[in-house]
């Protein structure tokens, strides 16, 4: 390849960097686990429906949709009030039906600070209503997001709660009124959380993504690589496991915060150094621990079923590896199969690429530590 040539290619690179990037900074880095509905059907024929989201990007939503303002960043109280002024625009999006009958529910909405800065502000809206008396199927939608919810159905003729993994504007299956519990699915529950670790990764995991992608630019050899990814893999498997057991329990507001710094350490040492050292790959692991927990609290919000427990957390790590992989598959068939081993790689993909990443995950490391 030319000079000329090389130059068109790493400023074509990094303007697609630099779009990746600037977007990724305005999302959350973990779609996943901000939605949960939960349905309980009471003895006296009534229906309570709790929906937990993220407040603010609800919020957004529902004022794209009806062309108002952006409120900006405002308080619990006061963002609670703005959403129930936007009652009308909500339901819209909300369908309940028995026997294919849309029915009009009581809705109240709550809202309180989330544990930590990363987590931000969390709504709990409430639906209730009687279920008329011919009744004999409910099904149900919601389409204020985007990402996979669990759906979970109590009925006081099943002790076992049913859940129903759904995509955002997905309609549930009919679940009869009468019936009890289904059996356990093994094999479902695995393909399940497996999707759900692989999203987690791609692509909605950007933190982890950038961590990944960091991994893979500082070498060009498959040795180097495969080091450090080991490394990461067998530490976030250990924190992962500890944590969801309850041996270990770190606050997101620490370990949010250390990821991104840990982003941030592996992108600068691709900038300083070209070759890989010894104490990299225990850093890697150091931080894999870090991110284990991390994949932790996503986990701990999806749910796991307590029947089927370590099948849905072997499911799920098996789905993270594949994600990372992913991640790396991609970076080799994009720029470092055939670009990796040129003169001008390091100047103008390895450096660029790092700084940016290092600067993304600098802007993460000051928004966790928000109070």
């Amino acid at each position: 390849m030319r000079p000329s040539s090389y130059r068109r290619f790493s400023v074509g690179l990094l303007a697609t960097v630099v779009v990746a990037l600037h977007s990724s900074v305005a999302l959350r880095a973990h779609e996943i686990g901000t939605t949960r509905v939960s349905v309980v059907f009471g003895t006296d024929r009534t229906y309570d429906i709790e929906i937990v989201t993220d407040a603010a990007a609800l919020m957004e939503k529902l004022e794209a949709v009806a062309g108002a303002a952006s409120a900006g960043e405002i308080d619990p109280e006061r963002l609670r009030t703005r959403l129930a002024g936007f009652d009308d625009v909500f339901r819209r999006r909300v369908r309940i039906a028995f026997e294919a009958s849309d029915v009009r529910p009581a809705i109240s909405y709550a809202v309180a600070q989330g544990g930590d800065a990363a987590s931000g502000a969390v709504a709990t809206i409430r639906l209730t209503g009687e279920i008329p008396s011919d009744a004999q199927h409910f099904t149900w939608t919601y389409a204020w997001t985007f990402a996979s919810y669990a759906m979970t159905v109590r009925s006081d003729r099943s002790r076992q709660p049913t859940t129903e993994w759904l995509e955002g504007g997905e309609a549930s299956a009919p679940f009869e009124l009468t019936a009890t519990a289904p059996p356990i699915d093994r094999l479902a529950i695995a393909r399940r959380y497996l999707a759900l670790g692989f999203t987690h990764i791609v692509p909605y995991g950007l933190d982890h993504m950038l961590f990944v992608l960091g991994i893979y630019l500082l070498s060009r050899r498959a040795k180097s690589v495969l080091w450090q990814v080991s490394a990461f893999t067998v530490a976030h498997s250990i924190t992962l496991a500890l944590s969801l057991y309850g041996v270990i329990a770190i606050p997101p507001r620490v370990v949010e915060p250390m990821i991104a710094v840990s982003i941030a350490y592996v992108a600068v040492e691709n900038v300083l150094r070209s070759e890989l050292r010894s104490w990299r790959v225990a850093l890697v692991f150091a931080f894999g621990l870090l991110h284990g927990m991390g994949f932790a609290g996503a986990l701990k919000e999806l749910g796991l079923p307590r029947s089927e427990f370590v099948t849905a957390l072997l499911a799920f790590n098996v789905g993270v590896e594949a994600g990372q992989l992913a991640v790396i598959g991609a970076a080799f068939l994009l720029v470092g199969w055939q670009f990796a081993h040129r003169a001008w790689y390091r100047a103008c993909v390895v450096v660029p690429v790092s700084a940016l990443i290092a600067c993304v995950a600098v802007y993460w490391t000051v928004e966790r530590l928000r109070v």
